[in-house]
């Protein structure tokens, strides 16, 4: 369109210079001796024209020729860009794809050949990506050191190559050497999420609870963190947080919590637990009746219960209120039977115990019940309940009803001389003496004992030096310390 504008433009012009020279006749008179050139206007305005613009383009025509080595070199650059645009993105493809070894070898071959820095880091840090998942340790860490070099002192580089390589020594568990490259990264506004939930995950492996309690908050501030996983790494932090709490750092610990994550059932544990440590178990108490007053939890039901005849009254009572509207949860009942011991309240504890017993059967409530008659001085079943719980904690223990004494064999025809002599042979010893235990015939598979050798008679000769019956019976070898210095005793005289 606009091609026929400037044409439409240019014809306008052309008319109205005609209609002008033709009205404005006249001779231009051009002397240079010894020349005298004599010309119409017209012709002379047409020559000016098309000398300007045999001059226009005569100077673009120069300049062109003389531009040429720098417009070749440009031209050389767009091609190396642009190659090496190609061979990124198919690096990147590649990686994303699962293709590492393909992507490792266009990645190094344009980290060999680029002349840009900043490609020359972004293929090394994808190589060592793919290298990494390939599980090529050696490998990965020399492309490292080549975007690490490539980087030299420019700080945004610098910083993607200690993210990467930091987020990589995670995947490895070495989360020392990872917050070494993480911690100059994180500052007071936080403006890097990745690298501070890289060095969440660092802390998380090195177990440092208030960091972890800290970083998480600040993520779940700029919602750079979900939120149910942010709530789960909370739990863990200030469980492990108030399990190491003392009297003087209490109030900083639980007053930062807000009323629904005190409720938790793992964080009031923790915090009941550790007012129990530290001689409150009132305190400890109210903890655990807030939370259960939403939400009952065995685990929480079970501390709970743990108490001196002093604070079972109290406790029975809320727990009374509690099975008002939960008649049949097996945890509160044992619960129940639990707080009723504490307060010798022996009937209505058999009663509470019997009924969680018929819900749910666990080690818990048999070991309760054991404790139980063994209190009411009842020890056969104190005994059978002791011994259900220890087969309830491991149903893969087998059951063995009783263990059979070692049988007197004497009297066994099997074990009778076969070649009986005139003399009365003297009585022998119990063969359960020699430790060996002898199955009952009816046993389909009971092996025949072999009978015991025979005594040898006064008439059998016996060598000098030789062994006698009962050393033929047990083991001849020479105890060393003993029979060694026997020997050289006997050698000597």
């Amino acid at each position: 369109m606009r091609s026929w504008i400037w044409t439409l433009v240019l014809f306008v012009a052309a008319v109205a210079l005609a209609l002008v020279l033709r009205e404005h006749g006249g001779n231009v008179l051009i002397i240079a001796q010894p020349w005298r050139i004599e010309l119409s206007l017209s012709l002379a305005v047409v020559l000016a024209l098309v000398a300007f613009l045999a001059l226009h383009w005569l100077l673009r025509a120069l300049n062109w020729l003389g531009s040429s080595p720098g417009r070749l070199r440009a031209w050389r650059g767009r091609r190396a860009q642009r190659r090496d645009v190609e061979l990124l993105e198919r690096g990147w493809i590649n990686v994303l794809e699962g293709h590492y070894v393909q992507a490792e070898k266009d990645l190094s071959n344009l980290m060999s050949r680029t002349r840009s820095a900043d490609r020359k880091v972004l293929a090394g840090l994808s190589a060592a990506r793919a290298l990494h998942l390939l599980g090529e340790t050696a490998r990965r860490d020399q492309a490292l050191r080549l975007a690490q070099e490539g980087a030299g002192q420019d700080a945004r580089l610098r910083q993607a190559v200690d993210t990467v390589t930091a987020e990589m020594y995670l995947d490895q568990n070495r989360a020392e050497e990872a917050l070494a490259l993480l911690e100059p990264l994180q500052d007071a506004s936080a403006r890097f999420l990745h690298g501070t939930r890289l060095l969440l995950r660092a802390h998380r492996q090195l177990g440092h609870a208030d960091r972890v309690y800290e970083l998480t908050r600040l993520l779940l501030r700029r919602g750079a963190l979900d939120e149910t996983q942010a709530r789960q790494f909370i739990r863990e932090s200030t469980a492990q947080r108030l399990a190491q709490v003392e009297e003087s750092g209490w109030n900083a610990v639980w007053g930062d919590l807000s009323a629904d994550e005190r409720l938790d059932s793992d964080v009031a544990l923790a915090g009941a637990q550790a007012r129990a440590r530290l001689g409150q178990p009132a305190e400890s108490a109210r903890i655990l009746e807030a939370s259960l007053g939403r939400r009952l939890d065995d685990r929480l039901l079970r501390l709970y219960a743990q108490c001196d005849a002093a604070q079972a009254g109290q406790r029975l009572g809320h727990a009374e209120l509690w099975l008002k509207s939960n008649p049949d949860h097996p945890g509160l009942l044992a619960a129940l039977g639990q707080i009723c011991l504490a307060a010798q309240l022996w009937g209505q504890g058999e009663h509470y115990l019997e009924r969680s017993l018929a819900l749910r059967a666990d080690t818990h409530i048999h070991a309760l019940l054991g404790n139980l008659h063994d209190a009411l001085g009842h020890p056969d079943q104190a005994l059978r309940n002791w011994r259900l719980a220890c087969q309830a904690a491991d149903t893969d223990v087998p059951v063995i009803s009783r263990l059979l004494p070692a049988a007197d064999t004497r009297g066994d025809p099997r074990f009778e001389e076969t070649d009986a002599v005139d003399e009365p042979a003297p009585p022998s010893a119990p063969h359960a003496a020699s430790g060996v235990y002898v199955q009952d015939e009816t046993d389909a598979d009971a092996m025949p004992v072999a009978a015991p050798a025979p005594e040898p008679s006064a008439s059998t000769p016996v060598a000098s030096g030789s062994a006698s019956a009962e050393d033929d019976y047990f083991d001849t070898a020479p105890i060393p310390g003993v029979d060694m210095s026997q020997t050289s005793d006997h050698g000597a005289r």
